[in-house]
């Protein structure tokens, strides 16, 4: 099943385009942001199934965004999952502790986000 929103939370042009574009031609629906305190504000209007979201934002980070949407009770429960070109173990770590529910590299593995993605939205509990 798709046709889910997805909010796409990336300060870089080129990747914010590669998740739409992947996103898009699979069925789901975007939003987009470039910065933590658009995102958080996008977030808490549209309310999506899920969230990608680079860590590295101009503005808060995106630990600090995510932060911010485990805070809110409206937001709280939404699955976030970090884009980042850090993919240091010991950072892994810290951002598995932050309270992402995955973490997806960059450059991405397209089918691997997918997976994630799908494997995300189909948890139980997570309301598209």
């Amino acid at each position: 099943m798709a046709n889910e929103l997805i909010l796409i939370i990336e300060d870089d042009d080129s990747s914010r385009k590669l998740l739409r574009d992947t996103l898009q031609v699979t069925g789901y629906r975007t939003l987009e942001s470039v910065t933590g305190e658009e995102g958080i504000r996008l977030a808490t209007e549209h309310r999506p199934s899920l969230i990608l979201m680079d860590i590295q934002l101009p503005g808060i980070s995106g630990v600090a965004a995510l932060q911010a949407l485990r805070s809110a009770s409206d937001t709280r429960a939404i699955p976030v999952i970090a884009v980042t070109a850090s993919v240091m173990s010991a950072q892994q770590n810290e951002l598995t502790r932050a309270g992402f529910d995955a973490l997806e590299s960059k450059p991405i593995s397209v089918s691997g986000l997918l997976r994630k993605i799908r494997a995300k939205l189909d948890a139980p509990g997570v309301t598209p």
